[in-house]
């Protein structure tokens, strides 16, 4: 397994509310985390860091060899019910963080499954032998108008609504987090990524860039990011990218 991630603040913004972190449990399990945060320049900031920092203790502490597949569902379900939970505290202690969360992808991949769950329009995708697929479904308005036929996928990506979430982590007590399982074997590639990139790129010129620079996470990272700034750059940029081999 290999680990990579990049993030930018983008060519407009002044501060990077983004966050990420991933690593190794052992040479064949890898883990990784993206989270775009909201609330002002501080709050975002704030939800997006204590979110990974959050995520990534729990993960560490209760990932083993021998742990199942429900384990890991259970375990990722818990990361980000935690994380949800120590953003909502902070957010209550502190007058001018009040409002404030984050999106969250979490990617582990273990014996053969990668496990995703996700809160907010932050997404996953799947590259292998069947072609690119996007394994998270945004929790957004426009996503909504789309589920609902009222507005087609490329209608949404310019709608002037397109940045309200629906979900988020923080903001309220208690968050649903979305989780699935897919097969990922040796070449397979997972990415996990912000909206500061999917607002620019389609699914096609995605898996064009993964088709190209899919053996280099670290290089696929920045030439995403790159892309992005060069089209304008108008937030954030973060690209985890996870490889199975």
């Amino acid at each position: 397994m290999k680990v990579d991630f990049e993030t930018d603040v983008g060519a407009v913004r002044s501060s990077n509310q983004d966050a990420c972190d991933g690593g190794l449990f052992s040479k064949d399990s890898a883990w990784a985390v993206v989270c775009d945060g909201m609330g002002g320049a501080n709050g975002g900031n704030v939800a997006s860091a204590m979110a990974v920092e959050s995520i990534r203790r729990r993960l560490l502490e209760g990932f083993h060899q021998d742990i199942t597949r429900e384990g890991v569902r259970s375990l990722l379900l818990e990361a980000v019910t935690e994380a949800n939970g120590v953003v909502y505290r902070r957010s209550q202690e502190e007058q001018e963080l009040r409002g404030m969360g984050t999106t969250a992808v979490v990617l582990v991949a273990s014996k053969g499954t990668l496990h995703v769950a996700h809160v907010g329009d932050s997404r996953a995708y799947l590259k292998n032998s069947q072609g690119l697929s996007q394994i998270t479904m945004d929790h957004s308005y426009v996503q909504d108008l789309v589920n609902f036929g009222q507005i087609t996928k490329e209608e949404a990506r310019v709608h002037p609504r397109r940045n309200i979430i629906t979900r988020v982590l923080g903001v309220h007590p208690q968050v649903e987090c979305d989780y699935d399982s897919y097969d990922f074997s040796p070449g397979d590639t997972a990415l996990a990524c912000t909206d500061g990139l999917t607002g620019y790129m389609e699914d096609g010129l995605l898996d064009e860039y993964l088709e190209y620079y899919g053996q280099n996470g670290s290089a696929l990272a920045k030439k995403l990011i790159q892309f992005a700034v060069e089209k304008g750059g108008s937030d954030n940029i973060t690209v985890a990218v996870v490889r199975n081999g």
